[in-house]
This record gives C-alpha cells, sequence and structure tokens, in this order.
C-alpha cells in the first residue's frame, strides 16, 4: 500500500489525507456531476488565513490553496442562541457512541480501520444522503473519535456535511456563519498513474498537499483537475466548553474538554 511509504515527516498530513481518501469513497457519486458543474458561484480563491483561521492545526494549514473557508459574518439576533441550541442537541444524541460498538450497530462504518490514525472518521451513508436535504443535529455524517494511548476510540465530536453547490446562505440557515466557519475543498490536481508517489513526501505535487493550484498547471503535469472537491463540512467538538473550541478547525489536537 502506498501510504505505508510515508516517513515520520509526514504523519501530520497523513490523518487528514486518509479523511480526503474516505470522502471520496463517501460522496463520490454524486460529486462526480457537482464537479462537472465547476467551481460554485462562491468566491473560490483560496483560504482566508485571517483572525481566528491563524489557530488552526498543522493538517489545515498544509491545504493553504486548496481549501475555501466561508467567512465570518455580521451577528444577527439570535444566532449565538441557535449555535448552542445546536450544540446541545449534538452532545446529548451522540453520547451513547462513546462505546464505538453502538456507533457501528447504528450504521456507522469506520474508515481506514487498519490505519494507524490519530482520528478516525465513523461514516453513516444514510445520514449523509439526508443531510443533502435537510439539518439534523441528531444525524451527523461522521461520528469523530481520536486515538488516545489507553483508547484507540474516544469519541471527540461530529462532522456535518451539505452538497458542495449549496449557497452560503443556505449554510447560514443550518449553522449561521456569524459563528462558524464551513469549508470545502478545492483546486485538486489528480495524479497520473505514473506520477502518484508525488502525492506525498514533504513537498508533494498533487492532491490536497500538493503545489498544483490551477487547471493550466494541472493539465501541463497530465492530471485532472477538479475545482471543487466533496462536499462543504464542518467539525463540531461538542464536549469542549468554549463556543470558539467547539468549532476549532485544529484536528491535530483532541476536542474532549470538560464534558467527556
Amino acid at each position: 500500500m502506498l501510504f505505508t511509504q510515508l516517513n515520520k515527516p509526514d504523519r501530520v498530513l497523513r490523518g487528514l489525507w486518509f479523511v480526503v481518501i474516505l470522502l471520496g469513497v463517501l460522496v463520490a457519486a454524486p460529486v462526480d456531476a457537482w464537479q462537472q458543474q465547476g467551481a460554485s458561484k462562491d468566491n473560490m480563491a483560496g483560504m482566508d488565513m485571517s483572525g481566528d483561521m491563524k489557530n488552526m492545526g498543522p493538517s489545515m494549514t498544509a491545504m493553504a490553496g486548496h481549501m475555501y473557508v466561508t467567512a465570518l459574518r455580521p451577528k444577527q439576533p439570535g444566532d449565538e442562541e441557535k449555535v448552542k441550541a445546536v450544540v446541545a442537541q449534538v452532545r446529548a444524541s451522540i453520547k451513547r457512541y462513546r462505546d464505538y460498538h453502538k456507533a457501528l450497530e447504528d450504521g456507522y462504518v469506520i474508515a481506514n480501520p487498519n490505519v494507524d490514525e490519530p482520528q478516525f472518521h465513523f461514516n453513516n451513508q444514510a445520514n449523509l444522503r439526508e443531510a443533502e436535504q435537510r439539518f439534523d443535529p441528531t444525524k451527523p455524517s461522521s461520528l469523530l473519535y481520536f486515538q488516545t494511548p489507553t483508547q484507540r476510540y474516544k469519541l471527540e465530536g461530529v462532522m456535518f456535511t451539505v452538497p458542495p453547490n449549496a449557497s452560503e446562505d443556505e449554510l447560514n440557515a443550518r449553522i449561521p456563519l456569524s459563528v462558524v466557519r464551513w469549508h470545502k475543498h478545492i483546486n485538486f490536481c489528480a495524479a497520473p498513474a505514473d506520477k502518484v508517489k508525488q502525492y506525498l513526501g514533504k513537498h508533494p505535487k498533487f492532491g490536497m498537499f500538493g503545489s498544483i493550484k490551477t487547471a493550466d498547471a494541472c493539465k501541463a503535469e497530465g492530471g485532472t483537475f477538479y475545482p471543487v472537491m466533496f462536499t462543504w463540512m464542518i467539525h463540531v467538538f461538542p464536549f469542549e466548553n468554549d463556543l470558539k473550541d467547539v468549532f476549532s478547525m485544529n484536528d491535530d489536537v483532541p476536542h474532549f474538554g470538560s464534558g467527556q
């Protein structure tokens, strides 16, 4: 398996890379159609690194130029209360999944179970399909588990998804953009078969961490360019105490909070 060739400097990137792989499997069918439409009407120039975005972990930061992150909107009356209500629903609904066996019983599937990752995604296809039509805080697309020295699957949160062609107004209706930032992956250059090793290493050329970020550069290397990949997504860590930490974009550290 190609990814077994990763050395220690690549470990920070490895976990998130596998998230990219699993998301490709998770949403491959519907996304193929959306990709043909090109980029959405939203500005897809790249990552906004302003303000609290500087608190992202190395994995997310390494994808600069391959991520679009929503800007914070002016706060409207009721926004924070709505967000807190969503977090409370998420926290209450996933407590049973502290025992990961119950997640498996309820239709969640471990992505890459044989890979030694810091963070694991347990995906639920039924919830993913429902998320295309409506938002239910009690039915996340994925459960997030962080590996600790004594526990391989320790529950830390969830991931919600929305089709990539959804508008930012639609995202705002689900979880207000004055408090949270959704993101999606963009500018993906898929490597030709003879260059797949260039997804990896300290200076990758292809993929979410690659130096190629434009269609022309991708074509010149014989790759296939996708202006938008996968869904809109957001991680929610409901056991954290501060809203900033509840919606943290640093996946390289655990988010158990005092509620675990």
